[in-house]
């Protein structure tokens, strides 16, 4: 989605560079993601930035390795729950200011939920397939763009969803999930709001616009909220 994007071969390695031009009513989330990726775990490590020419560039360390698998069975879900529970448990950077979660879904949250998405723990909200590499050192978190402070178990929760869509059922997505003690902690009334929540939202966006990919999570996510809101 980026304006630019490539891998460069340079004399000391190679770097993935991300740009856009400096007066794009986007370039905050460069910003965001560059200040946050600087402190987030398990993220590709950020080399440089400049900015020049009217562009805005963001150098990042290139990481080697292949996107995850999340179908039942796959030998990747073990690491990635490994990463989900040490990103669980870092605090989110009280320098970087940026609208909470609870705020960002505000509209999505049933009558009497206020609150259930408070907290200030580092959370990437977007761990599809994409955004994650399977490498030789474990599972690495890609694009930190849309991270936010959060509960400590929201991104094990929104991968329940994508797991379901992978073809477990949602009592085997929150098995999984319950791997991160952060998830297996939480309170199942905060996670049925939860469940809740994302369902609604990702209502919204089908019906926006009715990709096959938001069809299947919307789908994905009405089985978990379902599930969740009998065990809350």
């Amino acid at each position: 989605m980026s304006a630019f994007a490539s891998m460069l071969d340079t004399r000391s390695g190679s770097v993935f560079v991300k740009a856009t031009p400096a007066d794009s009513p986007t370039a905050w989330v460069y910003r965001h993601e560059a200040r946050v990726t600087a402190a987030a775990p398990l993220a590709p490590p950020l080399l440089w930035q400049a900015e020049g020419g009217g562009w805005l560039l963001y150098g990042y360390g290139a990481l080697a390795g292949r996107y995850p698998s999340f179908a039942p069975g796959s030998p990747d879900l073990r690491p990635l729950v490994h990463a989900l529970t040490v990103v669980s448990g870092h605090p989110w950077p009280v320098e970087v200011r940026k609208k909470p979660l609870g705020d960002r879904l505000a509209r999505f949250v049933p009558p009497g939920g206020e609150g259930v998405l408070d907290g200030r723990s580092m959370a990437h909200t977007d761990v599809g397939e994409f955004n994650l590499l399977v490498t030789g050192s474990g599972v690495r978190i890609l694009d930190w763009a849309l991270s936010c402070p959060g509960p400590e178990w929201t991104d094990a929760a929104l991968l329940v969803p994508r797991l379901i869509a992978a073809g477990h059922s949602p009592e085997q997505a929150d098995y999984v999930a319950r791997h991160v003690p952060a998830y297996r902690e939480a309170d199942p009334e905060r996670l049925g709001v939860f469940a809740t929540t994302i369902h609604a939202f990702w209502a919204s966006r089908t019906a926006e616009d009715p990709l096959p990919q938001r069809v299947k999570l919307t789908d994905a996510a009405e089985r978990w909220a379902r599930m969740a809101g009998l065990r809350g």
